[in-house]
Parts: C-alpha cells; structure tokens; sequence
C-alpha cells in the first residue's frame, strides 16, 4: 500500500516545533521538549475528520481518524481517544449501511478504492454479505469492484502467474475457477478495510501459498479486525454458492468441483491460529463466546464428519482456554463464524470428486 502523499516522510529529517532540533520524521514525539512533532498536521486532520462526521461521511471520518493516529505516540492520551472514536464509527458503519455507501461513492483523495462507484457499492455489498442476505445477488452486482482489482498491475501479474503454475497441476478450468475463488476471497478484505477507511492495496498471489494484502495501518479495534477478518470466507462462500448454482444450471461437475476446493479453502482460513481469518475472528469474541463457537464447530463436525473441523476444534478450544480475549460481546461475529462454518462443512460433502 503506499503512502498518502502529505504524510509521506520526507528525505530528510524534520525540526520540532517546541525546541527547533532536527527530528527523524518517524518519530511522534520529541526526544528533547516531548512535544508532538506532527501537531499541525494534526489538527488539521481532526478537523477534516470531525468535519466529515457532521456530514455524515463516516468511511471518510474513519480514514482521516486512521491517519493521524499514525502521527501520535501509542503510548498518549490522544491515541487512546482516536483509538476510541475509530471504534463508534465502525459500529455506527455497521448499523447504517445506506449511508456509507452513499459516502464511499463520493471521490475521495485518500483512497484509490473509494473514488468511484464500483467502491461505493462495495459498501452496501459488504454489509449484505455479512449479514447472509443475497448471497447469489451479490455474486451476479460486485462485479465492478472485482474488475476494479483485475487494473492494479501486481495483481493481474501475479494472478497470471498463479494459474500458470496451477493450469499445469489441474488443468486450465479448474485452476482458472480456483484462482477467481481465492480472488473473490481477498477482495472480500479488500472491501471490507475500505469499509472501515483503511488503505489497502489489491491482492498480491504467491504460487503454493494462495494471496495476501499488504497493510501498513494497525486495526486497533478487535470487532473490526473480526468482521475484516470473516469479509474473506464470506466472500468466498458467495463464490461457491455461485458456482454451486452454475453446477445445478448446466450440470458440469467441474462447478461443483470447484466450489468443494473453494469450501476447503475458505474453510482452512477459519482455523483460529496465527494470521488466518479465524484467528482474527476469535480476536473479536469474549471467552464465553469463543466456546460457543467451538461447540458449533464440533456440532458441524458431528454432523458432516469433515476431518478439517477436528483441527478447527482444537484451535478453537485452545485459544477459549488460554489467549486473552475481547471484554465486549458481539452476537454478529459468533452467528456469522458458526453459519460459515456450517455451511462449508455442507459444501464438502458434496458427492463430487476433487482434480
């Protein structure tokens, strides 16, 4: 992701403007007086942020918020506000989808993504979505913000690239399906970062490790983190509930093939260990509500005998048990992991065999 251009560090370093010595421009405070270095630029963006929250513009607040939290010590009093109000606008984003698409439709500096239309309907998408509504509607109207990601350069090569290695392993349909699926998948955080004013780039693929986004803001907010995290499967179940339905419609088992390899690896992304999505959705859940979600996994495991549970499980009560969770409940998160993960359970059990 690059850097905004007024917050990109200078070649040189900076001069404080409490006692005039020269600073590095990473520094947030000075070493010498401990005076904020970044301080007009500071209030400046509090007051475009503010500004953009008395219009309504909450996606804009959120990434103007984002960016002077860069400029402020972790350790201050000011970052602990921001931190604060980045997450009631996330909650106020989430309850009022219509107005944030509006928002994202408008042109906006700061963010490749939200300067036209095909981000502003990523918005309303990313909301239905997470809400399980239109699914296969969904799937038929991104496709604007899909082809969007297709123009970044690093993408469209390093997809390339991808299906090449792939076409040779499973042949050309069936890796071409794969590589759109995992697409769909990261466009998915793609949509959702934008959602919540973050800047993201484009998908970058790795032959033998599927894809990754490259992001250089901290999500401070664990609920925000989680529903970023859970955009990805979600998205990517959409995929596979389309290329059920184009399985159903011409009967070419290589839709449906597609659509199990599809469920698997959504499904691995849901193992709540490291960077995977569901770790990141488990940051969000209280200790109680992480072991109602292990009891989902087990019931979807009881009921469908699909092996890769037994490991989501296990994870899963491990991190209930030991790491340190969120103090504030969210319904949403633990339904959305528990029905994700139910119904990818469902889609490999699918009679269709794998290339």
């Amino acid at each position: 992701m690059s850097l905004d251009k007024e917050t990109a560090p200078p070649a040189q370093g900076i001069a404080c403007p409490g006692c005039g010595c020269d600073v590095a421009w990473s520094l947030r405070a000075c070493p010498s007086c401990h005076r904020l270095i970044h301080g007009e630029r500071l209030k400046t963006l509090a007051d475009q942020a503010q500004g953009a929250q008395d219009r309504g513009e909450l996606t804009l607040a959120l990434t103007t918020w984002r960016d002077a939290l860069d400029l402020l010590p972790s350790e201050s009093r000011q970052h602990a506000v921001i931190t604060q109000i980045i997450a009631r606008l996330g909650r106020e984003i989430d309850q009022n989808p219509a107005a944030t698409a509006r928002d994202q439709a408008k042109p906006d500096a700061q963010s490749g993504w939200s300067a036209s239309k095909a981000t502003g309907a990523a918005g309303a998408i990313a909301f239905a979505i997470w809400k399980f509504k239109f699914l296969a509607l969904v799937v038929l109207t991104k496709g604007k913000f899909l082809i969007l990601g297709l123009t970044k350069a690093s993408t469209f090569l390093s997809m390339f690239a991808w299906l090449g290695v792939y076409w040779h392993i499973f042949g050309g349909w069936f890796a071409l399906g794969l590589v759109l699926s995992i697409y769909i998948h990261e466009m998915g955080h793609v949509a959702a970062l934008v959602r919540y004013g973050m800047k993201a780039e484009a998908p970058l693929f790795v032959p033998g490790l599927g894809a990754f986004i490259r992001l250089r803001q901290t999500i401070t907010d664990p609920r925000q983190d989680a529903w970023i995290g859970l955009a990805g499967p979600i998205w990517g179940l959409g995929a596979a509930l389309a290329c059920l339905g184009l399985f159903a419609g011409t009967g070419m088992a290589i839709f449906a093939a597609v659509a199990k390899l599809g469920a698997v690896v959504n499904l691995m992304n849901l193992i709540p260990v490291w960077q995977l999505d569901g770790s990141r959705a488990f940051r969000g859940l209280t200790r109680s509500h992480r072991w109602l979600a292990t009891a989902a996994v087990a019931t979807s495991w009881a009921v469908t005998e699909q092996n890769m549970l037994v490991l989501v499980m296990a994870f899963g009560a491990w991190r209930s048990a030991f790491d340190k969770s969120t103090a504030q409940p969210d319904r949403g998160i633990l339904a959305t992991y528990a029905v994700l993960v139910a119904a990818l359970s469902a889609i490999l059990c699918l009679p269709v065999p794998l290339p």
